[in-house]
């Protein structure tokens, strides 16, 4: 069971890091955070669609495991065991801005369809091809959002994150037969809207990135001055991903799964903040004692 994303510490040393750690080394608790921030802020980011309930997220998901880092035995490796308060977290967390006004795949794709159409020239499309990158992730994780949060969490971590039923399943506390079938059930219900509705899956379909970005600039959806998801990265998801995102595609699967690869693993805003507020909470420093 290895790590979704390439990591800086190996597991021997990391739970050595979580000694450390729970022996009230500061150093060794920022370095624990460092390893694993990036992919938990990601996760929340899909999750959430909204880089401040995002950032909160993560905050709190890492309060919540130094807090209990002295309970953490070593039976499972520390990434599974974060990972699972993470999503524990984020299954039970309030709802978030985006979350109160998700709608349904099928009111999701209507609202899409009264979206007016441009045909931009193919210069003026190069032109503008950022912003096009920007609506195109909004929209497909606009479409995370018409999925429950089960769903959406578990479709995040097979689809885009590559993590296999064994990891997951222990990640959500179920069997990895069950695992299995959730992921053939959500794929099933997402892929079959995106299908029959989306110009990304199927060239018949009349909806075309391209073709909507003028709405939504005009409708302030969109800024081309503030790119709201094209921006603040450094990789794609495929690039860290164990499995790479392959540009052969042989099945209508690989095309879906690639087209989320193809989304910006973002950074925090702020890298230093989440470190900061978690290592300065009076709470954590009583509990590691540093």
């Amino acid at each position: 069971m290895n790590n979704p994303f390439q990591i800086a510490y190996p597991d021997e040393e990391e739970a050595n890091l979580v000694k450390h750690a729970i022996d009230g080394d500061k150093n060794a608790a920022e370095k624990l955070i460092l390893n694993h921030q990036v992919f938990i802020y990601n996760l929340a980011l899909k999750m959430t669609r909204n880089v401040e309930d995002a950032q909160d997220l993560t905050q709190e998901v890492f309060l919540k495991a130094l807090s209990a880092l002295s309970k953490f035995k070593g039976k499972s490796k520390f990434r599974t065991w974060l990972y699972r308060i993470a999503v524990n977290h984020f299954l039970n967390a309030k709802k978030g801005k985006s979350e109160i006004h998700s709608q349904s795949f099928e009111s999701f794709f209507n609202y899409v369809d009264t979206i007016p159409d441009y045909d931009f020239s193919l210069e003026e499309q190069r032109e503008i091809s950022e912003t096009i990158e920007d609506l195109r992730i909004g929209c497909t994780t606009a479409m995370l959002m018409c999925l429950d949060r089960e769903q959406r969490i578990i479709f995040i971590l097979s689809e885009m994150f590559d993590i296999d039923h064994k990891l997951g399943s222990e990640i959500m506390g179920i069997t990895p037969g069950n695992f299995r079938i959730k992921v053939m059930r959500v794929r099933k219900d997402f892929y079959n809207w995106m299908n029959n509705r989306c110009g990304l899956i199927n060239l018949a379909n009349p909806c075309r990135c391209a073709k909507k970005t003028k709405a939504f600039i005009d409708a302030g959806f969109v800024d081309p001055k503030n790119l709201k998801f094209n921006t603040n990265y450094k990789q794609k998801i495929y690039e860290l991903a164990q499995k790479q995102a392959n540009p052969i595609v042989h099945t209508m699967e690989d095309l879906h799964r690639n087209i989320f690869k193809q989304d910006p693993l973002q950074e925090l805003p702020t890298p230093s903040r989440i470190v900061n507020e978690v290592l300065n909470n009076d709470v954590i420093k009583m509990i590691l004692n540093y």
